[in-house]
């Protein structure tokens, strides 16, 4: 790592473009190299120091918290309907006992979500499958319910031959009472003790969110090139669906959750929330 070179991650997804289009288009001057990609991919640069700050996801942080600060007021969550983390079946959700799920190999938070819900809200027993969603439901035996994110959920939320579909965040809100966080920004502690931050990243990121949804309709024009939703829904979608800070609500929700999946074994522990 280099002061020269500061590296930036951002997830490939339309629910982050409100805080990175600010920074993409040069209206909020920095010095990093932003990189794109899924969340695993990010995950596991950042776990292996190639990112100096990233979106990531909240699954991540609790494997490692000791390579990491956390960005302050900044996340991907959701207070209800998300849309665009969901579990599609042919089935009923309560016949799915037994059966194998699809899940998306780009998420990790997601998939422990729904290891929770499944095995804890719902008492049932599936099993999983790791493979790409899309090609999958082309062949002669498309899975029985799958897991999708991202803007490949979006496109698949209707899909007439899954017509039972369970939002992942919903189903944690009604579940819990609380709102749900996908990912978090994380800031690399070895590049934090090195003195290569001249400024808070944070702020920046901060300053992007809140430029870009001040500026909705900029977003929304953006966003409705070759996007599934029409653009009301995809205005619902930013302002109701998805959560951008991290408030004392959403510090809960994700306390709760890095409790259930200790207890769960999932994680090795409940990690201690140090922020940047």
């Amino acid at each position: 790592m280099t002061a020269t070179a500061l590296r930036m991650g951002r997830i490939g997804y339309l629910n982050v473009l409100p805080i990175y289009h600010p920074l993409e288009a040069g209206i909020l001057p920095h010095d990093y190299e932003i990189v794109s990609g899924p969340p695993a991919l990010l995950n596991t640069m950042m776990a292996r120091g190639d990112l100096h700050v990233s979106s990531c996801s909240c699954f991540e942080y609790a494997c490692r918290p000791d390579r990491y600060y956390l960005v302050r007021d900044l996340s991907i969550g959701s207070r209800g309907p998300v849309m665009s983390v969901l579990l599609l079946s042919r089935v009923p959700i309560e016949e799915l006992d037994g059966r194998e799920i699809l899940i998306s190999g780009e998420t990790h938070t997601s998939v422990a979500l729904l290891r929770l819900l499944l095995r804890n809200r719902h008492r049932l027993r599936a099993g999983f499958v790791s493979g790409q969603v899309t090609p999958a439901l082309r062949t002669p035996n498309p899975p029985a319910a799958f897991l999708a994110i991202g803007d490949e959920a979006l496109r698949l939320r209707n899909h007439p031959e899954y017509p039972y579909r369970l939002d992942m965040a919903e189903a944690w809100r009604e579940w819990t009472g609380l709102p749900f966080i996908f990912g978090l920004w994380a800031v690399s502690r070895q590049a934090a003790d090195d003195n290569l931050f001249h400024d808070d990243p944070g702020e920046l990121l901060r300053r992007g969110r809140d430029w870009g949804l001040a500026n909705m309709d900029v977003i929304l024009d953006l966003t409705g090139h070759g996007c599934p939703l029409p653009r009301e829904e995809l205005r619902v979608y930013y302002r109701d669906g998805l959560v951008y800070s991290l408030g004392e609500g959403e510090l809960q929700g994700l306390r709760l959750f890095y409790d259930m999946l200790a207890q769960a074994g999932m994680i090795p522990r409940n990690p201690e929330l140090r922020f940047f």
